[in-house]
């Protein structure tokens, strides 16, 4: 397994719905281990496939010193709800109250394809809807009210590391007709 380098905010595959895992083969267990040694070394209570720039509906969590994984995640949220800090590791350093359920069902499989059923209340529930959300291409900053957002997005673009990731961009070596290079 490998420690990868976890997209920061700007990066556009933060932003773009994750494709449900149709293959539980040697690439996903790979991939869930990548996630697992990553966030657990970030630290960090959950990290989302998208976060090492893999688009597929996979995340991690470590809470209570429980080390989890969920692949295809379907949540069921509770009506009661919490406010507390989140924080999230393609947001270095930024920590803002965010309203979630108070506690969750989710469902979906583990990296072999097995069905998996989780349950979980308060930082649980929280990381879970968290790295779910990551997957549909949200930020938690996305759940701020507006007098948060725009004091997050003031704190996120005065931050050092604001800018410093650049999207690849890959040059054509093929004849565009004028269109990009």
């Amino acid at each position: 397994m490998a420690i990868r380098p976890i997209r920061l905010f700007g990066d556009p595959i933060l932003r773009k719905p994750a494709i449900e895992v149709v293959e539980f083969d040697a690439e996903l267990r790979q991939l869930v281990g990548d996630l697992t040694d990553t966030m657990l070394d970030a630290p960090g209570a959950g990290l989302a496939a998208p976060q090492i720039g893999v688009g597929l509906r996979v995340f991690t969590w470590f809470v209570d010193d429980e080390v989890g994984h969920l692949v295809n995640p379907k949540l069921e949220l509770s009506a009661d709800t919490q406010d507390g800090p989140e924080g999230c590791l393609s947001l270095p350093e930024l920590t803002y109250d965010c309203l979630r359920a108070l506690s969750v069902v989710a469902t979906g499989f583990d990296m072999h394809g097995d069905p998996l059923r989780i349950e979980g209340s308060e930082l649980l529930a929280r990381a879970i809807q968290h790295e779910t959300d990551h997957l549909d291409g949200i930020l938690f900053i996305d759940r701020l009210d507006d007098v948060g957002r725009k004091s997050a997005m003031r704190e996120i673009r005065e931050s050092e590391w604001f800018g410093l990731e650049k999207p690849t961009i890959k040059l054509s070596p093929h004849a565009t007709g004028g269109f990009g290079r």
